[in-house]
């Protein structure tokens, strides 16, 4: 399959803004490559390196990248099919004023430690310590509502953005809705591995390659407010906001909007059906913003673009 390769080189961005102008611009349902840097861009390349602060910009996406015929009220489905390692090793790091331990006497910041990467067994090491590639796209995001201010990569919104998701992975679909138009894609920050929470702040920070397809879908019957993650077997819509509370309360108005999509329920059914069959994880708890999803099976909801 022939994919139109986009790379650093061509655009990237550190703010999802509502006024973005495209980097390069493809058709729907076209196949690309899309190239991404490190969310660190080298700063960490030892384990002696340290980072003092978080940089003005971090998390480099490459983009934008506009998609034909892509408007206001439609959604962009991003099907990622695969993301490969290109560097040797990525890094995971502690910062002063960052992650969710910050300030305990016993955690020490700032700190580095490279996670050599061994291709054959399909691993990371820590140490002596081996942790299974799983590689996942830390920020993913779109251009923002004109009433909205601009977000740094490293926030979470409703526009996507730094989203520190691990099903954000190759197999699994991400649907953004469209603010502007074109859509405006932009991702990177991806990790090598990450686990939920991506609790010191960062997961194994390193440059990948990642397949992708995208896709508008036009004017659907069912109003996307906020990113949707498909995986084989659920639909989880993914909340930000400044508490878990307030990110779990969102996450879970848009599974009962899923579920009222597919059921006949009014309300307060669909409410007592997702205590049933949904399930909050958490996605991270260290950015500006809290990201939460809630995970809907596939066997309760068929999916609200069919």
């Amino acid at each position: 399959m022939s994919r139109q390769p986009i790379t650093p080189e061509d655009g990237k961005l550190y703010e999802f803004t509502p006024t973005l102008e495209p980097a390069v611009t493809v058709d729907s349902g076209e196949s690309l490559t899309v190239e991404t840097l490190d969310s660190l861009e080298g700063a960490i390349r030892s384990d002696s390196d340290r980072l003092e602060s978080i940089p003005d910009e971090v998390n480099a996406a490459t983009g934008p990248i506009a998609v034909e015929g892509a408007e206001p009220g439609d959604v962009l489905a991003v099907d990622i099919e695969a993301i490969r390692l290109v560097e040797d090793a990525g890094r995971v790091v502690t910062v002063d004023g960052f992650g969710l331990l910050d300030g305990h006497d016993d955690i020490e910041a700032p700190r580095s430690r490279m996670t050599p990467v061994d291709g054959d067994a399909g691993t990371i090491t820590f140490g002596d310590i081996d942790v299974a590639i799983d590689p996942c796209i830390g920020t993913i995001g779109v251009a923002t509502r004109d009433d909205e201010p601009g977000y740094s990569t490293l926030v979470p919104h409703d526009h996507g953005g730094n989203l520190d998701t691990t099903d954000i992975t190759a197999g699994n679909t991400v649907y953004f809705p469209v603010f502007q138009p074109g859509g405006l894609l932009a991702m990177g920050d991806c990790k090598a591995a990450m686990a939920d929470g991506e609790m010191c702040g960062t997961g194994s920070e390193i440059a990948t390659e990642i397949d992708l397809t995208v896709e508008v879908i036009e004017q659907p019957d069912f109003t996307l407010e906020r990113p949707l993650v498909e995986t084989a077997d659920a639909w989880k819509p993914l909340a930000s906001a400044e508490t878990l509370e307030e990110a779990c309360e969102l996450a879970n108005r848009d599974a009962i909007a899923l579920l009222r999509n597919e059921h006949d329920l009014s309300g307060t059914e669909a409410y007592m059906l997702s205590s049933l069959v949904g399930g909050l994880e958490i996605s991270q708890v260290v950015d500006p913003l809290v990201t939460v999803r809630n995970a809907v099976p596939k066997a309760h909801c068929g999916g609200p673009f069919q």
